[in-house]
């Protein structure tokens, strides 16, 4: 390195400051590019050519001090090798989750796009920003394609929107937007003075709705929680029942969010009915469709959000049913009159500045709580374009028709018990091991059985044969909860699944 110093500082125009040369670049990018394209082959091989394979694990097992060791996590003073760097890739990719494996069943999202994949190579590549026309102009206009199609699906003849990190903001987002509508001073005025503010949602409505009323000093205390019937929906009536005890109490309820494709058992609350209470008590409806608004390209499944058209904002994300790639999901609003930019804007002149040579119309970064901000609806515009409405629709219909065929297989078979007729792609169900099959149904039954989940997961995923999520809910002990999500799932890999809980239990 001194040498090189010294060869440098003889070179003509040698420039140093504070001990810095500063001529020609830092970077060796030649070596860069190198390692790029090796870097690539390996993902290629391993990951892309590996995601349809089944004869592959789904996940290599490693207790996490084991894996700390393995992976050689220390970072040094002088930097690694390539080689050493390569190989550190390919134990990244050796001992992480195989989420695109056909046999992944253990979230709401699963399975592998190639064309969402490569858009997501060419944003990380070009590494934009979209906040302003000048710095993002075609990831702009992209997002302003997606949403405008995405309202239609919705039925709204106009509306806005934006792409957020994850559905858990898109509902602090709609959360906030409710109450800026509710009480526009608190912008700037804060929480002093405002009226005890109330919402509700369902009992079965997924926990970001706490964090948010947490978050934004709404509080837990004042999230009404409606009760939900056997199937998991709200009860609209016991919403009215609610909405009138706030108002009773002097409390100011505000906002209503209901949940199209719960996280458990895939329910869908009856959104014309809720819409109508809703419009009686000027509340403010929001629909938490991130797990089911997919349903809306399917003429076939569409029914289950039958009166979404009538709220006020919908969160869905394309990253779960569609394979957009994570993460990718979207806060769509009815109001087109600029609400999400006058809640959120902070005019930053330094960004936002009026008097710019185009169209300062485009320039939508200030509509959102975020600066830096990535370019997720690229991905599913691409995926898309390659797809046809059509195509994500054949993925809808599909994956739920084999959720129905794993329904009548789990009624055909000695041991296997539904929790209930699913409506979406979540299939809930029980695994009775022999030793419990001629038990009463008494507690000493369900304490057993209870146990039983958590063995079957801890041997499925030590062998590496496939992933399936399971959990207590509303007072039943542990079960099984399978969604089906990826294309390359099969009927085969329905009748696998079955087949392997009863190969790894059948000594419980």
């Amino acid at each position: 390195a001194g040498i090189c110093k010294q060869e440098m500082l003889q070179k003509k125009n040698a420039v140093l400051v504070d001990g810095v040369i500063l001529n020609g670049p830092i970077m060796d990018s030649k070596a860069g590019e190198k390692f790029v394209e090796e870097a690539c082959k390996i993902i290629m091989e391993e990951v892309i050519q590996k995601a349809d394979d089944v004869t592959e694990k789904v996940c290599e097992w490693q207790a996490p001090e084991t894996l700390k060791q393995i992976l050689d996590l220390e970072m040094r003073d002088t930097g690694e090798s390539h080689q050493k760097l390569l190989q550190l890739c390919r134990d990244v990719i050796k001992y992480s989750v195989k989420t695109s494996h056909p046999r992944f069943f253990n979230q709401l999202y699963a399975g592998i796009d190639y064309y969402s994949l490569v858009a997501r190579f060419i944003t990380e590549a070009l590494n934009p920003s979209v906040y302003t026309y000048e710095v993002s102009p075609v990831f702009l206009l992209v997002e302003e394609a997606v949403i405008k199609k995405m309202i239609e699906f919705i039925g709204w003849e106009e509306g806005d929107g934006i792409f957020n990190p994850g559905g858990s903001v898109s509902n602090m987002y709609a959360m906030n937007l409710a109450r800026y509508k509710f009480c526009p001073d608190i912008k700037e005025k804060g929480l002093s003075g405002l009226p005890r503010l109330v919402l509700f949602t369902s009992e079965e409505c997924h926990y970001s709705m706490k964090k948010a009323a947490s978050f934004l000093g709404i509080g837990t205390e004042n999230v009404y929680f409606i009760k939900t019937d056997d199937r998991g929906k709200m009860i609209p009536e016991e919403l009215e029942k609610q909405v009138q005890r706030a108002r009773k109490e002097g409390s100011a309820p505000f906002l209503v969010c209901a949940t199209a494709g719960t996280t458990v058992l895939g329910a869908f609350d009856p959104l014309d009915k809720i819409a109508a209470i809703c419009e009686k008590h000027g509340l403010w409806l929001h629909v938490d469709a991130s797990w089911g608004g997919s349903a809306l390209v399917s003429r076939k499944h569409c029914r289950l959000l039958h009166g979404i058209h009538r709220a006020d904002s919908v969160a869905w994300n394309p990253h779960k049913m569609l394979l957009a790639g994570i993460q990718c999901c979207a806060l769509l609003v009815k109001d087109n009159s600029g609400l999400l930019k006058k809640c959120y804007s902070a005019k930053a002149a330094y960004l936002f500045q009026q008097d710019k040579f185009y169209d300062v119309s485009y320039d939508t970064g200030d509509k959102s709580i975020q600066c830096s901000r990535r370019p997720d609806a690229f991905k599913f515009w691409l995926m898309w374009k390659a797809l046809g409405t059509t195509g994500l629709e054949e993925r809808v219909n599909r994956a739920l028709a084999l959720a129905r065929y794993l329904v009548e297989e789990i009624k055909k078979r000695e041991g296997f018990r539904l929790l209930l007729e699913p409506e979406y792609a979540n299939v809930c169900f029980w695994y009775i091991p022999p030793s419990l099959r001629k038990m009463e149904d008494g507690p000493e039954f369900w304490q057993k059985l209870h146990q039983i989940a958590p063995i079957i997961k801890e041997r499925m995923m030590k062998k590496g044969s496939m992933m399936l999520g399971y959990q207590p809910h509303q007072g039943k002990v542990n079960f099984f909860r399978q969604v089906v999500i990826s294309p390359h799932v099969s009927r085969e890999d329905m009748d696998f699944l079955l087949d392997e809980i009863e190969l790894l239990a059948k000594d419980l």
